[in-house]
């Protein structure tokens, strides 16, 4: 049978891609965002994250159109940039309520079905700044983080009713994320120009980063895999980042990361 998949922010980037490429291989993709269209193997069903009634809503037109789940991805989000300092409680509420609390919120429905059914596959987007925290993107470093745990625990608790769990962690991605990001410069010249700077670089690695249809691509070879881990990093080199956070002291880590996006 064709698989259901439920997927989150699949108007642009990654989520695009993987829904096109979700569909090329047979799947029956509902795409939930604010802005999307209908396309060929994709229907689109407009839903804010941040709104439960209409994520509900959204989840029974699901179950009343296909009367089931295979796979959910939780790929809505965006970035903020700025430093901690500087940046507005609010500001930083509203980053966890769409990339934190916007998982927590779907997966909240999706569960009781899946539980049901006896089996699903839910993968939750985090990122490589989750484990190894960006300065001046410290809120978006903190929620992807607590998607990284949020999904660990998540997965011991549903594993003996057949629901499958996986975090992934992109890295540097060419995306329109870049241009989206909401930069605040507040405090830049209190802070030597630190924050634009290291915000430029970070821009520079992303928009150079591994194309948007690859990374599309991966995400849906994962959803339509025979097994998931519970953490998968998207990319080679960033793979052996992760894998250097074990060996090297935490101290001397965070001080190459202040290198790079904080001298």
């Amino acid at each position: 049978m064709d698989k259901i998949v439920i997927l989150t922010g699949g108007s642009s980037g990654i989520g695009l891609h993987t829904a096109r490429y979700l569909a090329s291989h047979g799947c029956r993709v509902y795409e939930l965002s604010r802005s999307g269209e209908d396309a060929p193997g994709i229907v689109h069903i407009r839903t804010d994250v941040t709104d439960e009634s209409q994520i509900k809503e959204a989840v029974d037109r699901v179950m009343k159109e296909a009367g089931r789940i295979d796979i959910v991805v939780n790929n809505a989000g965006f970035g903020i940039s700025g430093a901690v300092e500087y940046t507005d409680t609010k500001d930083a509420q509203r980053q966890f309520d769409v990339n934190f609390f916007g998982t927590v919120r779907l997966n909240r429905a999706v569960l009781p079905v899946m539980h049901a059914q006896g089996f699903g596959r839910i993968l939750n987007m985090s990122s490589v700044a989750a484990s190894i925290p960006i300065p001046f993107q410290a809120f978006y470093s903190a929620a992807k983080a607590a998607v990284s745990s949020y999904s660990q625990a998540l997965w011991n608790e549903v594993r003996p009713y057949g629901i499958e769990i996986c975090a992934i962690l992109p890295g540097d991605i060419a995306t329109g994320f870049t241009s989206a990001r909401a930069k605040n410069t507040e405090g830049d010249e209190a802070y030597g120009h630190r924050i634009s700077r290291g915000v430029a670089v970070m821009e520079h690695d992303e928009t150079h980063g591994i194309p948007a249809e690859a990374a599309g691509a991966f995400v849906g070879r994962l959803a339509l895999g025979r097994k998931v881990p519970v953490l998968c990093t998207l990319g080679g080199k960033y793979r052996l980042f992760l894998f250097l956070t074990r060996l090297l002291p935490t101290g001397l880590l965070n001080r190459i990361v202040g290198m790079l996006y904080a001298s």
